[in-house]
């Protein structure tokens, strides 16, 4: 992953001078870091783990939270709550694809939310619980 950095910087620059027309080319993220910085540009503050951490285990007045399915701590294979799919660890520092697919990662985002708090997630919303499972080391 480190080796595609300077490649990710290069386009990322290209983008910027061409006025964001090369916009497809950094429809993925390179790593979970810069899908964090996204989220925390689009919510215009910066993440509080804390407050992530706090989010994920909430129920929010509804019947699941993230911890559900994702484990309290999502270091190990979780399992989904009603379906009993395995689902892998979320936090990236145990499992290196996490938050690395930005289609991917905004497509979970939408459809879990969903289901944990009845709306999508605000930017600032994922850009917590993104800061929190980014702090998980082993």
């Amino acid at each position: 992953m480190q080796a595609l950095k300077p490649f990710v910087q290069t386009i990322r620059r290209t983008a910027s001078v061409m006025g964001g027309t090369a916009c497809l080319f950094t429809a993925h993220a390179a790593t979970p870091a810069d899908t964090l910085a996204g989220f925390s540009a689009q919510a215009g503050s910066a993440a509080v783990a804390a407050r992530g951490q706090e989010f994920f285990t909430k129920t929010h007045d509804r019947e699941w939270s993230c911890s559900s399915c994702h484990g309290a701590i999502p270091t190990q294979t979780g399992k989904h709550a009603s379906t009993g799919k395995p689902i892998g660890p979320l936090a990236p520092a145990f499992n290196a694809e996490r938050f690395t697919d930005k289609a991917k990662t905004d497509k979970w985002f939408r459809r879990n939310c969903n289901d944990v708090v009845g709306r999508e997630c605000t930017a600032s919303e994922k850009a917590d619980v993104m800061s929190w499972l980014i702090s998980i080391k082993p």
